[in-house]
């Protein structure tokens, strides 16, 4: 503890001797500017008493971006482990989302402010398009006070909606594995509407045996301002695609050939096809003659239609509605700013589910069972944050009321009907202080709360009604005590010539779970547990600086000591007959999470004469070694992993044509790693390959008219 708060000292020293050096400059901070809007309302990174981030697309324009994991590499605190490209990706802020074996938990994903998690909190993100999102925003940490199902934080993908002038587009990327993605963007600006236009096919065959998919997707934005005061939004997707799952392997499948498929896989033909669609209208209002009043009313609707096979074949079709509005009074008490929000959400999803036998991945003609599934959220918040000492030290206070409510209705047996509702209020208090105007020293403490995903409520034989309804009676909610301090702030270097630009920040957390919810298998399906009491403690640093003129340097790393304090762990086994006993976990290590994890890219541009630009850049990542289920066992530990990568190219912007190129290659090194562990795997098959030495590349021409 005193190594982190000592270390926490050196970084506000380092901030106070930049800005001595430079006599207190006061000059404009461009990272004291950055707007977020995730939080719930509009406020300068700066001035939030937590710790956020927000990039834009510039950063990510010649990556190969098929997965957020290629996008947000950079942003300390975020762990991702992909499995298949931009599916599945297991996203850990601070280790909650890290019990996910099937897309993301515990951290809430937005698009445009919608939420693209569903009412339990479960996300996949199919949709996601990167030539369509603009910004992205993350916040980091504890959440609940704001949003549902938000333990770990938010993260908030905006659609590129604020472009000066009209324009068309087309973007091209492709790559080994089979990479194929042929894109089309248009952008129309007049007068007070804008709107734009995305349509995409991307192609994958995959590095691993049955891991090819593809993805059409159509992205839409229209923003129009009725009055000076009034701002119409309409956002639409729809996605329809396939993608066919590997599965995970044992040790000695992984050593033998990582890029392999077993025979159960091939023979059930595991796979998803998804067709979803979303339609979603924001109306924003200011209000009174200094716009001190801000409404905002939301509503939109979500279909879903999913085929997926495992041990069976499984059609879901889900219809939802959704709302959220919210009040933003911004007043003066006693010549201090206060501003203060009241709002709600409210989300419900329902439709049936078929079950089917599996024949060799088609589906049998005869239906075994029809499950009615019904999830619902609701939530009211509050937030307030109120200036003791003006433009130096904020006070901030929040809290949210959720009620989430699952309800499974068995059409064939009425006798396994059953619901779940969980509930709670979870406040959240916080303090900002900024010595100066581009630094900043914060701290909060909230509690968290995240109930169980629809699929993590499946009952299993030996549960205490003996598996005879459908929603496990036993499996509680998972609630956290959070703390968190830290410091942030801009710097203009040495100079005004070296380090300009610059931002860093640091943030010690310490979390307290209760009831952690923890997957294990049963007979190759998963099923979830509670753990007693968790500990998490970490440091998350990160910077990101312009070291010389066209030299910049970004760089995260993350510190994490996890370990489970109370454990009595369920064990089922099925042969030779059921039976059920338990294991003591008391101060292991919790699975899936490297203690150490870092990144970093360092990248070089330079102009030629007026509209040419050259560029390249080269990234490190290094995750240290995890372990693999939470009895700790080290014969099957993962270990750490360091991958190279690089990447090159050219930009011209002459008059009103835009032109750029790229190259690259990742895992240089052609590192053999473990890319997604398979926790608690009764069957020991924990490992999932990351992708050996690939080459990407692509192209995009743009015209503005």
């Amino acid at each position: 503890m005193n190594k982190i708060l000592f270390s926490i000292f050196v970084v506000f020293l380092f901030c106070f001797a930049g800005d001595i050096y430079s006599q207190v400059d006061t000059s404009y901070y461009q990272t004291e500017e950055i707007i977020i809007t995730g939080t719930r309302t509009e406020k300068k990174i700066i001035d939030i008493p937590y710790s956020v981030s927000r990039i834009d697309n510039t950063s990510w324009e010649s990556t190969r971006k098929m997965a957020m994991n290629e996008v947000l590499n950079y942003i300390p605190g975020l762990f991702f482990q992909p499995r298949y490209g931009n599916h599945d990706v297991r996203i850990s802020i601070r280790g909650f989302g890290s019990r996910s074996n099937s897309g993301i938990r515990g951290v809430r994903i937005l698009l445009d402010g919608i939420p693209e998690s569903e009412p339990d909190g479960q996300t996949r993100v199919e949709a996601l398009d990167f030539t369509a999102i603009g910004k992205v925003e993350v916040v980091k940490g504890n959440s609940s006070s704001l949003y549902t199902n938000a333990p770990g934080g938010v993260i908030n993908f905006l659609s590129d909606i604020d472009f000066p002038k009209s324009f068309a587009m087309i973007d091209d990327e492709f790559g080994d594995f089979g990479l194929m993605k042929n894109g089309v963007k248009v952008g129309i600006n007049s007068d007070n509407t804008r709107f734009m236009l995305t349509t995409s096919y991307e192609n994958y065959d995959g590095y691993r045996k049955h891991s090819n998919e593809y993805q059409t997707r159509l992205n839409s934005t229209l923003v129009t301002e009725i009055t000076p005061k009034t701002t119409l939004k309409i956002f639409g997707y729809y996605v329809n695609g396939l993608i066919k799952l590997p599965g995970s392997q044992t040790l000695e499948e992984y050593n033998t050939d990582p890029l392999s498929s077993d025979a159960t896989t091939l023979a059930r033909d595991l796979k998803r096809i998804t067709k979803k669609g979303r339609l979603g209208i924001t109306y924003n209002a200011r209000l009174g003659a200094h716009d001190n009043h801000v409404i905002e009313v939301t509503g939109y609707g979500t279909i879903k239609d999913l085929e997926r096979t495992d041990s069976r074949y499984r059609i879901f079709s889900r219809s939802g509605l959704g709302a959220s509005f919210r009040y933003i009074n911004y007043a003066e008490i006693e010549k201090r700013k206060n501003e203060f929000t009241f709002g709600g959400d409210f989300y419900y999803q329902g439709g049936p589910m078929n079950y089917f036998d599996n024949v060799n991945g088609t589906k049998g003609d005869i239906v075994k069972a029809v499950l009615n599934e019904q999830l619902g959220n609701m939530g009211y918040y509050f937030l307030d944050q109120f200036s003791i000492v003006p433009n130096k030290l904020d006070f901030m206070a929040s809290g949210r009321y959720d009620w989430v409510n699952y309800n499974a209705q068995d059409w064939q047996n009425s006798g396994s009907d059953t619901s779940r509702l969980f509930k709670r209020f979870t406040p959240k208090v916080a303090l900002n202080y900024k010595p100066l105007p581009h630094i900043a020293i914060y701290t909060s403490f909230g509690l968290g709360f995240d109930s169980p995903a629809n699929n993590e409520l499946d009952n299993f034989p030996t549960s205490s009604n003996n598996g005879t309804t459908t929603l496990n009676p036993d499996l509680k909610a998972q609630n956290s005590t959070n703390y968190e301090i830290g410091a942030k702030g801009s710097f203009t270097g040495f100079e005004h010539k070296y380090f300009t630009n610059t931002f860093a920040e640091l943030t010690f957390f310490h979390s307290l779970i209760q009831d952690e919810i923890v997957p294990f298998v049963v007979d190759n399906t998963y099923f979830y547990r509670n753990a007693g009491k968790t500990r998490r403690m970490g440091v998350e640093a990160g910077f990101n600086t312009q070291i010389y003129k066209g030299i910049t340097w970004k760089a995260a790393y993350t510190y994490s000591n996890f370990e489970y304090i109370s454990y009595e762990a369920l064990i089922v086994t099925t042969s030779p007959s059921i039976t059920q006993y338990t294991e003591t976990y008391n101060g292991n290590i919790v699975p899936s999470i490297p203690e150490h994890f870092f990144s970093t890219e360092l990248g070089y541009n330079i102009t030629f004469e007026k509209y040419y630009t050259a560029f390249i850049k080269g990234n490190v990542q290094y995750a240290g070694d995890m372990y693999v289920d939470d009895k700790n066992t080290e014969e099957f530990k993962v270990p750490s992993y360091t991958i190279y990568g690089g990447q090159l190219g050219f930009r011209v912007n002459y008059k009103n044509l835009n032109c750029t190129g790229f190259a690259g290659m990742n895992n240089i090194g052609d590192q053999k790693y473990v890319a997604f562990i398979n926790i608690n795997d009764m069957n020991k098959r924990f490992y999932e390959s990351g992708p050996l030495r690939n080459f990407f590349g692509g192209f995009n021409i743009g015209y503005i008219f």
